[in-house]
């Protein structure tokens, strides 16, 4: 069965943007964007809210790529072709390889779970995974803590008093100081 993985860059203080919504604190070394094109490597499909749809719409714009070294080429190559589905209310429609989510969040899960593929369903977005936590729905945790404290904003986690436990499956120290974490749920 697939994978249901949360991925996201966080401040030590558990935030994934800051009080003002940026999150340029977040902007990986060479070495973790190269991790990061492995990782992406593993996805299947990408499920997002509209908020991240419309961040991550440009490593497909004509003109951000004109500007792109090799790395970031390379990404762009692996995510702009991935299928992605949008939980979105407002969008009137998206682009790309998105599509709107035409069911609710644990159905769209359940009929990629029973798909016939082992690669990984990514959730991207704080409160697209809160809700797919909150239903007990994620079964890894991809964190990269950065060296900062912001004080406040969109924390990553959002588990209404729910306790999860975890179960370590990864560790590792990038430059900057960035830690990543990898967690399976144990059920």
């Amino acid at each position: 069965m697939r994978n249901v993985t949360y991925s996201m860059g966080i401040s030590l203080d558990g935030y994934t943007a800051g009080p003002d919504g940026t999150f340029d604190w977040g902007a990986p070394s060479d070495e973790l964007f190269r991790f990061s094109i492995e990782e992406i490597r593993r996805v299947g499909i990408h499920l997002m809210g509209r908020n991240l749809y419309e961040t991550m719409r440009y490593w497909e714009d004509p003109d951000h790529e004109a500007t792109f070294d090799a790395a970031q080429r390379e990404w762009a190559s692996l995510w702009n072709p991935l299928p992605k589905v949008v939980f979105s209310t407002t969008l009137p429609q998206v682009q790309g390889a998105a599509r709107l989510a035409e069911r609710s969040l644990p159905e769209e899960i359940e009929r990629l779970r029973a798909e016939p593929d082992d690669s990984d369903i990514a959730i991207g977005g704080p409160t697209l995974a809160a809700e797919a936590a909150r239903l007990g729905l994620i079964d890894e945790y991809w964190i990269r803590v950065f060296p900062v404290l912001v004080g406040g904003g969109t924390p990553f986690f959002l588990h209404e008093e729910q306790r999860v436990d975890l179960e370590l499956l990864d560790a590792r120290t990038f430059g900057q100081g960035v830690q990543f974490l990898r967690y399976r749920v144990r059920r």
